[in-house]
């Protein structure tokens, strides 16, 4: 069966940004390959302005985000979503939820409506308490109004079936496997293969670094602490309250391939996200076969499971970093992180999942077992 489908709720293909743009290029490409008619929209402000890449068909819509901040998301998703109401898709795939759900009684009426639901956008801390006390309201509304939940972790699925009674199911992200080392690459950054710390993060509270960073310099240790991120207001503190010269606040890399060798040469690659579900950047950490140290949580848990070290405060960062774990434990851990990343957040195995989820969910309009956008499929 041939689907006409919608994405809407990132910024655009191909991939400038981040996470959500990132999935809706890798699977958009998948789906046309399989037959189906794909449509994504992109905001206005994205470079891109054709009307077609690699077969799939781009929309634009105009995004007020450069002059109304915050608030041009909510404009740019309501635009988006009007023009969705005329294209008569099959399946309109929102990702995301948090400018997208307010518009509930916008969506089309005729189309199958999948949300992947992110992570708990609503406990970042870069918010304040009246903005995550809406997001929190966001998150219900797509909950409740959505025909079908996508999670993408184990710990989302928990967080739906605890909070809305809401079964949903599991897709997670994607990452392709770092097949190019080249440790000359390091030489921009002044640093040494295997003599560098690392964390690559968006400078917020929830990632941690302030943790990482005092764990960092309670060990005393010469080689340098390398932090990869725009450097923001919260950043600005962190450079501010920790002006040691082992620390290095390289900015954000936007260049793939130098981001993948800088995760490739670590000694110890710090993962201190704690409010996501699948997040990307520990997927590329897994398939530039890093040295992981994450944060003690469900969502990291999930992934990694045994194969990577945890820490809970920055006196556990101080004692891993003074640990010597042999080389044949890193070599195993590394290559079962592999394994993971070709059998499970592999991209064609997880077009594959959404392929199948659409045509579950049109099978079951068809024979009117789906009369209200109240019932989920397991």
């Amino acid at each position: 069966m041939k689907l006409k489908i919608g994405i809407l709720g990132c910024r655009g293909i191909p991939n400038h940004y981040g996470g959500f743009e990132q999935c809706a290029e890798q699977l958009s490409i998948r789906l046309v390959d399989k037959g189906h008619e794909v449509y994504v929209y992109n905001s206005s402000l994205h470079p891109y302005k054709y009307n077609y890449w690699q077969g799939v068909n781009i929309i634009h819509c105009k995004d007020w985000e450069d002059k109304l901040g915050a608030a041009g998301q909510f404009i740019y998703d309501w635009n988006c979503i009007n023009d969705s109401r005329k294209r008569n898709f099959d399946i309109v795939l929102q990702l995301g939820y948090t400018s997208s759900s307010v518009w509930y009684w916008r969506w089309p009426k005729d189309s199958i409506h999948l949300v992947n639901m992110d992570g708990l956008e609503w406990k970042r801390t870069q918010y304040s308490k009246p903005v995550q006390r809406f997001i929190r309201h966001a998150e219900a509304l797509a909950a409740r109004h959505a025909n079908l939940l996508i999670a993408d972790s184990i710990g989302i699925q928990v967080h739906l079936l605890d909070s809305y009674n809401k079964t949903s199911t599991f897709i997670p992200y994607g990452a392709d496997i770092f097949k190019e080392p080249n440790a000359y690459t390091l030489d921009r950054f002044s640093l040494e293969p295997n003599a560098y710390y690392l964390a690559v993060a968006r400078l917020e509270p929830e990632n941690n670094l302030e943790m990482i960073i005092r764990g960092y310099l309670q060990s005393h240790m010469d080689q340098p602490l390398a932090i990869v991120g725009t450097i923001n207001q919260f950043g600005k503190e962190l450079k501010r309250k920790f002006p040691s010269e082992h620390i290095r606040f390289l900015g954000p890399v936007y260049q793939k391939n130098l981001l993948n060798n800088l995760r490739y040469y670590s000694k110890l690659h710090f993962h201190g996200h704690s409010v996501g579900g699948t997040n990307p950047s520990l997927l590329e950490a897994m398939s530039c076969q890093a040295n992981i140290v994450a944060h003690d949580n469900i969502f990291n848990k999930g992934i990694l499971g045994c194969d990577a070290d945890y820490f809970i405060t920055h006196h556990d960062i101080t004692q891993l970093i003074h640990e010597h774990v042999s080389s044949t434990i890193n070599e195993q851990r590394k290559q079962e992180n592999l394994r993971k990343v070709r059998e499970v957040y592999n991209w064609d195995n997880i077009a594959n999942a959404y392929e199948k989820l659409m045509l579950r969910a049109i099978g079951l309009k068809e024979n009117e077992v789906l009369p209200s956008p109240a019932r989920q499929i397991a």
